[in-house]
C-alpha cells in the first residue's frame, strides 16, 4: 500500500496539452472572422502608410536643402531638383509655386498653399479606415460575446437535473465567449496605436510645410521678386502710364 501511494505522488503529472492558438481562434465563434478581416485590414494600412511616412521622413530634409540652395541662385535649377523628387510630397509642394513663370509673392504662396492642402489630404490616406476599425472592433466583439453567451445558456439545463460537469461545460462556453470581446478591444487598439501615430506625423509635417514654405517665399521675395521691381522703377519714366504688373 505505502509502495503504490509512494509511486502516485512520485509518478509525471500528465498534463493537457496546450490549446493552439487556431484552437482558440475558432472557440470564439463566427464573429472572429470578420475580427481577423478587420486586423488584416489594419496591419494592410498600417505597413502602407509606414513604408509612406519612412520614405517622406528620411528623404524630405534633403531634397528641402536642395531646393532651397538651389533656389538662391536659379529657379529653374530648384524647380529641377523638385520635379525630380514629385513622387514625393515634400517635392510636388516645392514644385508648385517654382513651376510658375514670374508670379506675384500672393500668387507664389497660394501655390504652395494649394498644393499644400492637397499633399494633407494625401497624407491622411488610410486614417478613416483605422477609424473604422477602431469604433467597429469592439462592437463586433461584444456582439460575439452576447450570441454565446446566449447559446450557453440556452444550453444550460438549470433545475433540471444538470450535472456538475455541465455546468463546467457552461463556465467554459461563457470563458470562450468573451474570447470575442478580447479579441474586439485587441484589434482595435492596435488600430488606435497606429492612429495616434500617423496623425502625430501628419501635425508635425503640417508644421514642417509651412516652415519650409516661408523659407521659399522669402528668397523669392528678397533675391527675385523684389530687386525686379526696383529694377523696373528705375527703368520708368515719370509719369509713364505703363503699370508694372505688364512687365511680369
Amino acid at each position: 500500500m505505502y509502495l503504490f501511494h509512494f509511486l502516485l505522488e512520485v509518478a509525471p503529472v500528465v498534463e493537457e496539452p496546450p490549446k493552439r492558438i487556431i484552437d482558440t481562434f475558432l472557440a470564439g465563434g463566427p464573429v472572429m472572422w470578420p475580427l481577423l478581416g478587420l486586423s488584416i485590414i489594419t496591419f494592410t494600412t498600417a505597413l502602407e502608410r509606414g513604408w509612406f511616412w519612412v520614405r517622406l521622413i528620411s528623404q524630405e530634409d534633403r531634397i528641402v536643402r536642395d531646393v532651397l540652395e538651389a533656389a538662391k541662385y536659379d529657379l529653374d535649377k530648384a524647380a529641377e531638383i523638385a520635379e525630380y523628387a514629385r513622387y514625393l510630397t515634400i517635392g510636388r509642394f516645392l514644385l508648385a509655386p517654382l513651376k510658375l513663370r514670374q508670379p506675384t509673392p500672393e500668387t507664389f504662396r497660394l501655390a504652395m498653399e494649394s498644393a499644400g492642402d492637397k499633399e494633407f489630404v494625401k497624407m491622411r490616406k488610410g486614417s478613416k479606415v483605422l477609424e473604422t476599425v477602431i469604433a467597429v472592433s469592439p462592437l463586433l466583439g461584444l456582439l460575439g460575446t452576447v450570441t454565446g453567451l446566449i447559446n450557453t445558456f440556452g444550453n444550460l439545463n438549470i433545475g433540471g437535473g444538470g450535472s456538475t460537469a455541465s455546468a463546467t461545460q457552461a463556465a467554459a462556453g461563457i470563458g470562450e465567449a468573451l474570447l470575442t470581446t478580447a479579441a474586439g478591444m485587441i484589434v482595435a487598439i492596435i488600430a488606435l496605436l497606429f492612429f495616434q501615430l500617423f496623425v502625430t506625423l501628419q501635425s508635425k509635417q503640417v508644421e514642417y510645410f509651412a516652415e519650409v514654405g516661408n523659407e521659399l517665399e522669402l528668397i523669392y521675395r528678397q533675391i527675385w521678386y523684389e530687386p525686379l521691381q526696383n529694377d523696373l522703377d528705375r527703368a520708368l519714366p515719370i509719369g509713364d502710364a505703363r503699370t508694372e504688373s505688364s512687365f511680369l
